[in-house]
């Protein structure tokens, strides 16, 4: 009969359907520094309340050490019979140091230790997914500074609204990012508790001193009851999440990137080097990152949906059912930062055309609301404005012309308050100038905004 840590209750080997079934080394492998770390912790509070004497100590901690390198460096085959990473290491440390590596798993078990693991791992890995966050509100940032002066056409349903800043409209997905970054910020903070210690569920019988290994691996404190410690997957749940909204974002700048970019806006051009060609069409230049980052995020709400469905009928405590836990964070986390990075380069090189944008910002009435907030300044109710504007616009469909087509007489045949000062009101920039309310698109504000996003980016670098 094959040797597993929990043999004596069993007279048959598991089947090996079985085996291949219930074992997840193929995926919780990526824990193996985590499983490493939370163990040498683990040894060195067992050292200390006097559970492991001091040659023990050094065997197992130096032996985990050793296996770590063996397993970066590949030397190391991870055993699918022997289920997990956590298994697997210990295993090989037993393999390797003799009885004092069966001495380890004093005071834990597989629940706590997974568990701590996971902590450990969605604690870094969050923080890589803030710093590519920062690195492309950085990228927004500067691309914002060189646009200022470049006016677009600002859309409610895909239509001309009123004219905006370019800047002004990048700087609406870096207060998306920000708020994506709090959220990061705030998902660390919850998960930052240590499970290690609670055991299976009930906590243990050997003195062990669960505040030491909290500070060892940098938790703020352990978890105050050990049911919830090893059951909980909130902060796996709330991780996935964060990365849904991380992708959301991306995918909806993915998208305006795409209309932007298509034949009837050509709005913007994108970098050879982010874009890929045609196997048959030679003139084509298709925006696949964006259109692959708009694709994904489909991936990244299936995973929060499956981790939801699989902690949703769970009793307590642990239940196996929670394997599932570990491909829906890995998968979500390598995605957000993978699609954040390209995101990234895809920004920097984007270039505004301004020809397009000019020959667009003459279309559409876009100066609509500005002619009606001329009649309300002259004291004419605005519903009575906007109602006139209203008229005037139809009166240009209907003869399929514009407002740079109006003179000052036929304008007084819809109100008398029309002066000469009405054909400012057309120009676009005067338009987005006069938006000078606070969070407003005036070139003024975008100017100040831009210090203030800078000020914030920087400080969110201070303090990762």
């Amino acid at each position: 009969m094959s040797e597993k840590p929990w043999s004596g209750r069993f007279s048959h080997d598991t089947h090996p359907e079985v085996e291949a079934f219930t074992s997840s080394v193929g995926v919780d492998a990526r824990l193996f520094r985590e499983d490493i770390e939370g163990s040498v912790a683990h040894a060195r509070m067992l050292l200390c309340m006097g559970l492991l004497t001091s040659g023990e100590a050094s065997a197992i901690i130096e032996g985990l050490q050793a296996i770590g390198e063996d397993i970066v460096s590949g030397a190391f085959r991870f055993d699918p019979k022997l289920e997990d990473v956590h298994m697997n290491i210990e295993a090989e440390l037993t393999k390797r140091i003799g009885d004092a590596g069966k001495k380890l798993h004093t005071a834990r078990s597989r629940n706590d230790q997974v568990a701590t693991d996971l902590r450990l791992f969605v604690r870094a890995n969050l923080a890589q997914v803030a710093k590519d966050l920062r690195a492309l509100m950085g990228v927004l940032i500067a691309k914002a500074q060189e646009n200022v002066d470049t006016i677009i056409p600002g859309m409610t349903h895909l239509q001309h609204a009123q004219p905006v800043s370019f800047a002004h409209h990048l700087l609406a997905y870096f207060e998306m990012m920000l708020r994506d970054h709090e959220r990061l910020t705030q998902a660390v903070h919850r998960l930052n508790v240590s499970p290690l210690g609670s055991a299976a569920l009930a906590g243990t019988p050997h003195p062990v001193d669960r505040a030491m290994t909290a500070r060892e691996l940098g938790f703020t404190a352990p978890g105050r009851n050990s049911i919830d410690a090893v059951s909980d997957r909130d902060f796996a749940i709330e991780a996935v999440f964060v990365c849904g909204v991380i992708m959301m974002h991306l995918s909806r700048l993915a998208e305006e990137i795409i209309i932007w970019n298509s034949q009837p806006f050509s709005f913007v051009d994108l970098p050879d080097a982010y874009c890929t060609g045609s196997s048959i069409m030679p003139q084509k230049k298709n925006p696949d990152v964006a259109e692959l980052v708009r694709g994904k995020v489909g991936g990244v709400y299936g995973h929060l949906v499956s981790l939801l469905t699989v902690m949703k009928g769970l009793p307590l405590a642990y239940n196996r059912d929670m394997q599932e836990d570990k491909r829906p964070v890995f998968e979500s986390i390598d995605t957000a930062r993978a699609c954040l990075q390209v995101m990234a380069g895809l920004v920097s090189g984007l270039t505004p055309n301004r020809e397009s944008l000019g020959s667009s910002l003459e279309e559409g009435f876009i100066a609509a609301t500005d002619i009606a907030d001329y009649l309300a300044a002259k004291g004419m109710p605005f519903r009575q404005a906007h109602r006139i504007t209203g008229e005037i616009v139809s009166h240009l469909a209907q003869g399929r012309r514009t407002f740079a087509d109006l003179n000052l007489e036929e304008l007084r045949a819809f109100s008398l308050l029309f002066e000469e000062d009405i054909f400012e009101a057309f120009e676009p920039a005067t338009s987005v100038d006069r938006r000078t309310s606070y969070g407003g698109t005036s070139r003024t504000n975008v100017r100040a905004a831009l210090g203030e996003a800078g000020a914030i980016l920087e400080k969110l670098f201070h303090e990762k």
